[in-house]
């Protein structure tokens, strides 16, 4: 099979940008990497890039099919623009919610190529996993997906570790999260309506946080009673983040709760990923109840262990950009991760990781 895409671009080398380039290597893609601080000792070559910089990001998207944004949320729109302008399809792991309405602007008028923002874990993989369950039911009374990305030995109150972006971590417990109530989009607070949660005997509590839903609210709204999403903690920690933002007064100062954050909980290396989708409603006419739990740790992928987080968002992305270039997906407009199933997500060369792992 001739594939659309052969050469990816991939903005931003941190660690889930370098994984996201070795598994699209893996898959047969050619890669070039562009970051603003270059390193050595990479298996594709590596250019310096500067996003601010218009002229030179629409250079470095001469050549290739796609670019995939593992940057920071606040740079993907002028990514996006670039992309549009060079007309090569565009991936990123946002969950940036006015990131992502841009990019739904651009696509509406791509005529030439394909955009698919919010290729992460959440949004992305667990609204994969929620559509694909309710895909299934004759009639839906509610879908809740929940995630949470946590230390597997916790310390202290907070019990936590920022292996993911403190920036985005604080948008999420900060931001109104919208949700489908009585089937109609509303906005409410983060971190309110807690649940406590076990997974394997361990015990977690949910709440509230923005951005996890991507456009699926847009896409159920009518044909869905409840919709949510929820981020996963150890129980008592959004105790202490009401404690942190409220009390302290401390939620107009969100760059320095993030710093406050890594300082004080930095990253680990035994994390673990739990994911929780749930779909009720009604199957052959009768009530019915579909859960789908996994808890998926860290992996060795060519001979190099990975954090859990790092794993299973490169590998949602990367496998999105196969299905794209394999031509399951559409080659142009938008792309909602709730229309990929995840049969076809399992089908690709890094989606079979999560298809191999996460037994509880």
């Amino acid at each position: 099979m001739t594939r659309i895409i052969n050469q990816v671009a991939v903005f931003g080398l941190g660690k889930v940008g370098e994984l996201v380039a070795d598994l699209l290597g893996e898959s047969g893609f050619k890669i070039i990497g562009y970051d603003a601080a270059p390193r050595d000792g990479l298996d594709f070559p590596v250019e310096a890039l500067d996003v601010s910089d218009p002229e030179g990001l629409r250079d470095a998207l001469r050549g290739v099919d796609a670019v995939v944004s593992c940057l920071p949320f606040h740079l993907n729109i002028a990514v996006a623009e670039a992309a549009y302008d060079a007309r090569v399809h565009y991936f990123d792991l946002t969950e940036d919610v006015p990131t992502t309405n841009r990019v739904i602007e651009l696509a509406t008028d791509a005529p030439a190529a394909a955009f698919a923002p919010q290729c992460g874990l959440a949004p992305g993989l667990i609204g994969i996993i929620g559509a694909s369950i309710a895909k299934t039911f004759d009639e839906i009374r509610s879908i809740e997906l929940k995630v949470g990305a946590l230390p597997q030995n916790p310390t202290g109150l907070l019990g936590y570790a920022i292996n993911w972006s403190p920036e985005g971590v604080v948008n999420e417990y900060l931001n109104d999260c919208e949700v489908l109530r009585q089937g109609h989009r509303q906005m409410v607070p983060a971190m309110t309506e807690k649940e406590r949660v076990l997974i394997g005997g361990i015990e977690l509590e949910a709440a509230l946080t923005s951005g996890g839903l991507g456009t699926m609210c847009e896409t159920y709204e009518g044909r869905v009673h409840r919709l949510d999403y929820k981020t996963l903690r150890y129980p008592g920690h959004f105790d202490q983040m009401h404690f942190l933002f409220d009390e302290l007064n401390l939620r107009e100062q969100r760059e320095l709760v993030g710093r406050m954050l890594v300082d004080s909980k930095p990253p680990v290396n035994d994390d673990v990923v739990y994911v929780h989708a749930a779909v009720e409603g009604r199957k052959n006419g009768q009530p019915f109840r579909e859960n789908h739990v996994r808890a998926y740790k860290p992996l060795v992928i060519s001979g190099r262990t990975w954090r859990a987080i790092s794993w299973t968002t490169a590998a949602s992305a990367v496998s999105v950009i196969e299905l794209v270039a394999d031509g399951v997906l559409p080659a142009t407009g938008f792309i909602k991760q709730e229309d990929i199933t995840l049969e076809a997500l399992f089908s690709t060369q890094a989606g079979r990781h999560f298809a191999e792992q996460g037994a509880i």
